[in-house]
């Protein structure tokens, strides 16, 4: 078992940013600035980047902001195998020249996507159930508090495995993402879920996005789908899925910034 160790840290607009390790997997932690007495035990939300991204994408920076600002969480990111900080395998070069090719080619990359998707999700789950045992023992987090995970594309194809096999996880925020590798994880899967997908959506069929939200054996689950492409994803889903978590995390929205 991996301890927490913190590398690096700043601070600014009330945000409290520590890099950190948990073994030989680099990420970072967002937290509300402490006050002078200390910080207040708040849940933890964990999320996913997506594709070829990593931890400090603006993506993640941009929700991370509104989490952390708007409700007070906690907001932890871990760079996927093979992304951001940590280095490529032979195996990552390969399914990345392979998708190349196939895009360049006009061809269809789903088979490509998630089947390497389905690789790198055997690999991250165990470091973010080894992540999130290691961020419970900070005493502004704590074992007993509510977490939560947002992840859509890539963070779907690792956080619908995440989800099903991580019984603290208690709702998530999901979309985007082909199914084929996620039915059977998804039918394990009972927590609220927001999903959200593109009508028009080129590489993500909305076909393929209704069949995975049909898939969740969740009594509540809410759909958005939105029109447009797959990178005309509409910034105001990402205040909604903040008033989703903290309704279901137990925070109260304070702003949105």
């Amino acid at each position: 078992m991996h301890s927490l160790q913190f590398t690096a840290e700043s601070s600014s607009n009330g945000i409290l940013e520590r890099d950190f390790l948990v073994g030989d997997v680099p990420g970072v932690l967002w937290s509300p600035a402490a006050p002078a007495s200390g910080a207040e035990r708040a849940p933890l939300v964990l999320m996913g980047h997506g594709g070829g991204a990593h931890k400090k994408h603006r993506a993640m920076q941009g929700r991370a902001q509104k989490l952390v600002t708007g409700c007070g969480f906690h907001v932890a990111v871990i760079d996927a195998p093979g992304h951001g900080d940590r280095p490529r395998s032979a195996y990552d070069e390969q399914e990345i020249a392979e998708l190349r090719r196939a895009q360049a080619a006009g061809e269809p990359e789903a088979p490509i996507v998630v089947r390497y998707n389905a690789r790198l999700a055997e690999l991250a789950v165990p470091e973010w159930r080894a992540t999130l045992d290691a961020l419970q023992e900070l005493p502004e987090i704590g074992a007993d508090g509510p977490v939560g995970y947002v992840g859509i594309a890539m963070g779907t194809a690792l956080g619908v495995p995440l989800v099903a096999a991580e019984p603290r996880i208690t709702a998530a925020v999901l979309g985007m993402m082909w199914p084929d590798a996620l039915f059977e994880a998804a039918k394990r899967i009972t927590v609220p879920i927001e999903f959200v997908l593109q009508w028009d959506d080129a590489r993500v069929p909305r076909e393929a996005g209704l069949a995975l939200f049909d898939a969740f054996a969740s009594k509540e689950k809410t759909l958005h789908a939105n029109a447009g492409d797959h990178v005309a994803f509409p910034m105001f889903e990402v205040d909604s899925s903040v008033r989703f978590l903290a309704r279901h995390l137990g925070r109260e929205v304070t702003s949105q910034t």
